[in-house]
C-alpha cells in the first residue's frame, strides 16, 4: 500500500517510552502517520529533541511541535521551578499532574485531525503503571471521544473519530516488550520529569522509578542514560 492510501492518524508524540511505543505501533499497523508535539514549557525539554528522533526513526509523514505556554499558568512541578519534583510515590493526584494537559494536548491533535481528514487520535495513556492523572483514565478519554464527534464538523456531518489508546490496559514491561518487538530504539526516547538538557535522567523521579521498573521486570537491559546510580 502506498502512503498515500495509508489511513491518517495523528500521534500525540510526547517523546517518552509510552508515546513511542504508540506511534511505532500505528506504523507497524499501517497508518500514515502525523505526530505532534507540544512545547508547554516543560522543565524537561530534552524529551522534545526525543520526539523528534522518535518521528524519524518511525518515518512518520509530518512531525509538528505546537507551543502553548502553561508556564505562565504553573501548577505543576513540571512547569514550574518553585515546585519540586518528587523522589517518592506521594498518595493521591500528584505534583506533577499538569492541570487539563490531555485535555488541551487532544484538543490540538482534535483541530489537526479535522485539517488533513484523520479520523484517528493516539495517545499513550495508560491506567496501570500511571501516576495517578485524571486525564489518563479510561472515562476521560471516553468522554472526549464522544465530545469530538460533538464539537467538530466532521462529526456533525456523520465521520466518527477514534481516540485509540493501545497502551490503556497495559503494564510498563508489556509496553516495553511490545516496543522492542516492533523494532523501536528506547535509547530515543527520554521520560525523566527532570531529564538534562543533554537528555540523562536523574534516576529518582516517579517516570524514571516507573521506566527503570518496567526494563527490570522486562528482562531487557535498559539503555536509560541515568545520572543516579540503579
Amino acid at each position: 500500500m502506498s502512503r498515500d492510501a495509508e489511513p491518517r492518524a495523528v500521534v500525540l508524540l510526547s517523546g517518552g517510552l509510552d508515546s513511542a511505543t504508540v506511534l511505532a505501533k500505528a506504523r507497524a499497523e499501517g497508518r500514515a502517520c502525523y505526530a505532534l508535539s507540544v512545547d508547554y514549557g516543560q522543565r524537561h525539554r530534552a524529551e522534545l529533541e526525543a520526539a523528534a528522533r522518535v518521528a524519524r526513526a518511525c518515518g512518520v509523514v509530518e512531525h509538528r511541535v505546537v507551543h502553548v505556554d502553561y508556564g505562565q499558568f504553573g501548577g505543576s512541578a513540571l512547569t514550574d521551578a518553585n515546585i519540586a519534583v518528587p523522589t517518592a510515590p506521594s498518595a493521591g493526584i500528584p505534583v506533577t499532574y499538569v492541570p487539563a494537559r490531555n485535555t488541551i494536548m487532544l484538543a490540538l491533535g482534535l483541530g489537526w485531525c479535522e485539517v488533513l481528514g484523520a479520523r484517528e487520535l493516539h495517545i499513550g495513556v495508560n491506567a496501570i503503571d500511571y501516576s495517578g492523572y485524571p486525564d489518563c483514565r479510561p472515562e476521560f478519554i471516553a468522554a472526549f471521544e464522544r465530545l469530538a464527534r460533538l464539537a467538530t464538523k466532521a462529526g456533525v456531518e456523520g465521520e466518527e473519530f477514534r481516540i485509540r489508546t493501545p497502551l490503556q490496559q497495559l503494564g510498563k514491561a508489556e509496553i516495553i516488550r511490545l516496543g522492542l518487538s516492533l523494532g523501536l530504539d528506547y535509547a530515543d526516547t527520554v521520560s525523566c520529569y527532570q531529564a538534562s538538557d543533554e537528555g540523562a535522567a536523574c534516576g529518582a523521579c516517579d517516570a524514571c522509578r516507573l521506566r527503570r521498573e518496567g526494563f527490570r521486570a522486562a528482562g531487557v537491559a535498559d539503555p536509560t542514560r541515568y545520572r543516579s546510580p540503579s
